[in-house]
């Protein structure tokens, strides 16, 4: 009886894994990001993973796509307009990676643990210096789309990401720069500190 009972029960548990679907479309690895209340690295990265999976997959038949689309124009400029989408979110989650790692002040108290200071600098810095390549990937997708034809109801932010980007109104390049001069004025305060600066 006991037996029987365990039998039926390892059965289920392995019949529950046929009912799974394969992510493989870049719609379904976009809905898979989703925002943490708190944000660790872990999770950071975990986003990160998904998204840059996103870029790199097909798009699901127009009938799954993340808006309404009816005509072959409408599915051109979905396609511009979820690329850019998507290396603007990418570039978001790098400069909050780079902000884990970041330290926006030398304290002189902070001597004794400089080489792990400069350490973690050099990660934020590797991050803020891909999100300025993601940042230019966005940049060359909304170049791709002068202008719209369509309004797509259903990704209208994704449209206005695109026209804050024309107007000037959305400079990631002008934020990571400010990010990255900070970062070099510290690390210098921690390389020209010594034994007696504690």
């Amino acid at each position: 009886m006991r037996k029987t009972a365990c039998l039926i029960l390892l059965f289920l548990l392995c019949a529950a894994g046929l009912f799974a679907y394969k992510v493989q479309y870049a719609e379904q690895f976009y809905r898979l990001y989703h925002l943490h209340f708190y944000q660790y690295p872990d999770d950071t990265m975990e986003n990160i993973f998904y998204l840059e999976q996103a870029l790199k997959s097909d798009f699901a038949n127009p009938l799954y796509a993340l808006a309404e689309i009816e005509n072959e124009e409408q599915w051109a400029q979905y396609r511009l307009l979820f690329k850019m989408h998507v290396n603007l979110k990418l570039v978001n989650l790098y400069l909050s990676l780079g902000s884990k790692y970041d330290k926006m002040t030398a304290y002189f108290y902070n001597a004794p643990w400089r080489e792990q200071n400069l350490e973690s600098l050099e990660l934020a810095e590797q991050a803020y210096r891909v999100a300025l390549q993601y940042w230019g990937e966005a940049r060359g997708w909304a170049a791709r789309l002068p202008w719209l034809y369509y309004n797509l109801e259903e990704i209208q932010n994704w449209e206005d990401e695109r026209a804050r980007i024309w107007n000037g109104d959305l400079d990631y390049g002008q934020i990571i720069s400010t990010h990255l001069d900070r970062l070099q004025r510290v690390r210098q305060q921690f390389l020209n500190m010594d034994e007696n600066t504690y």
